[in-house]
């Protein structure tokens, strides 16, 4: 399968790009993730050495804080199981989980890009992330958005 790029979102509060780099072998289990669609392209579509747009969200000035990649197969997500956790899922079981996790590396942290400069690139018109109404945590990312903003990051 080709190689394909993803936007994942985290609140720097919880996990930050900066986390993750001091973070053993600068690698992080992506949890927490609660909608369906974003819960599909992870356990369906990623695949080991698939580029992340790692993105911080739900903060002052929300935008690209690295790059990293997937640095493992989906598996099932622990804290939907854990009654002290704010994703627990009471319908999710052992047998059947119902959300997923999977890990992921840094690579580079480079230069932040916010989301107001990228929503200044023509180029990136069309980027899901930019479009009205846009709220998934996961989302996949064009190759020419995802070589556009390589560019940026520097």
């Amino acid at each position: 399968m080709p190689k394909q790029y993803w936007l994942m979102k985290s609140e720097p509060d919880d996990v930050s790009f900066d986390d993750v780099l001091a973070s053993k072998n600068q690698t992080t289990s992506w949890y927490g993730v609660r909608n369906y669609q974003a819960r599909n392209f992870i356990r369906d579509a990623m695949q080991v050495g698939d580029g992340v747009l790692f993105y911080h969200s739900s903060c002052a000035v929300p935008g690209i804080a690295g790059i990293a990649e997937i640095a493992s197969t989906p598996y099932p997500d622990a804290t939907q199981f854990d009654p002290a956790s704010p994703y627990y899922d009471a319908k999710a079981t052992q047998e059947s989980p119902r959300w997923t996790g999977i890990d992921v590396r840094a690579v580079k942290q480079g230069r932040y890009v916010e989301l107001k400069e990228l929503r200044s690139h023509p180029e990136l018109e069309n980027m899901r992330l930019l479009a009205k109404g846009s709220r998934l945590s996961v989302m996949p990312v064009e190759a020419d958005e995802w070589r556009f903003i390589l560019k940026l990051i520097g």
